[in-house]
């Protein structure tokens, strides 16, 4: 049986084909995305505008054909939304307009429950030991902390801090300017109590990453010290805290036409790429992370999974 699961961020519907097993397992026939940008303009006023409606539509309708190739019952496209979707007051609008074009039904996740399966989909893939770690997914409109050892989730946490808002919020100047980022770090400072204070009980020192700021961090590593690796085949790949360091120097210093011309950059995160390295920059500086980890699993790989086993983690 053919099960397709798609996750409709903030900037991009993520598409996963795959083939169950009787095992209980499945095997993936295909992945792609569409950048929909659905929080485009509207995200820090809690709306969908109307052309970003017609982008989601638009990558709605490039999915379904490519699920078409594998003669995916019906019954069985799963479609999850997260942030943009949550967050806006015309999200449910575009969950019922979904349904009556395209007979596409959107499960609505909460943050928890976004955090709990992005777990669900790291678990599969990097060996989690009775050592504590945090897992981080950053995504446009949100972030999801969790931490987690061997044992499973101790503690989560779905912050309102995606990159498209942090954008749409201080509009940095190309190259980022020092002011800037001293306001933009104040702002984590304040914003991510609730994370300090888990953390004073629950302390870390490796960070798991995923999703696509992480993905692009390991691309550009690699082209540079591993060229020969084609990181997009690897499930997981180590970051070098001394590699991270530089890659985010040269980001500060960069403007969007200098970062455009970088080996390995997403096209799509050219505007974006600052802030998630800000970020990510950030939580390593606080919370004292000596090791970093980009995870190619996150929710849709978590929301297959739980799926196949019928879990009852969508009706928590």
């Amino acid at each position: 049986m053919n099960i397709a699961i798609i996750d409709l961020g903030t900037n991009t519907f993520n598409l996963l084909v795959a083939e169950t097993t009787p095992e209980g397992s499945y095997v993936i026939r295909h992945e792609s995305k569409c950048h929909a940008k659905l929080g485009k303009g509207g995200i820090n006023h809690r709306t969908i505008t109307p052309e970003a409606v017609q982008r989601g539509l638009d990558a709605l309708r490039t999915h379904l054909a490519t699920i078409a190739r594998f003669e995916v019952n019906h019954a069985n496209i799963h479609c999850f939304a997260t942030a943009a979707i949550r967050s806006a007051d015309n999200g449910n609008d575009f969950v019922n307009l979904v349904k009556q074009e395209l007979g596409l039904t959107i499960r609505v996740i909460d943050g928890q429950t976004e955090a709990q399966l992005i777990f669900d989909g790291i678990k599969q893939v990097v060996p989690i030991a009775d050592e504590k770690v945090m897992v981080l997914d950053i995504g446009g409109g949100s972030n999801e902390f969790i931490i987690a050892n061997r044992d499973g989730v101790i503690w989560k946490h779905s912050f309102n801090l995606g990159v498209s808002k942090l954008f749409d919020k201080f509009s940095p100047n190309s190259p980022i300017t020092q002011p800037e980022i001293d306001t933009i770090e104040a702002y984590f400072e304040q914003e991510l109590q609730l994370l300090f204070d888990a953390l004073q009980q629950h302390p870390v020192h490796t960070l798991i990453g995923s999703s696509g700021s992480f993905d692009t961090l390991a691309a550009m590593i690699s082209a540079k010290y591993h060229p020969l690796l084609d990181v997009s085949k690897l499930l997981t790949y180590h970051i070098s805290m001394t590699h991270f360091h530089e890659i985010h120097r040269r980001f500060l210093a960069s403007t969007i036409e200098e970062r455009a011309a970088m080996k390995r950059m997403d096209p799509h995160r050219v505007e974006l790429i600052v802030l998630a390295s800000m970020f990510i920059h950030f939580i390593v500086k606080r919370c004292d992370i000596t090791q970093m980890w980009q995870c190619a699993y996150a929710l849709k790989e978590g929301a297959l999974l739980n799926i196949i086993h019928k879990s009852s983690v969508f009706n928590k």
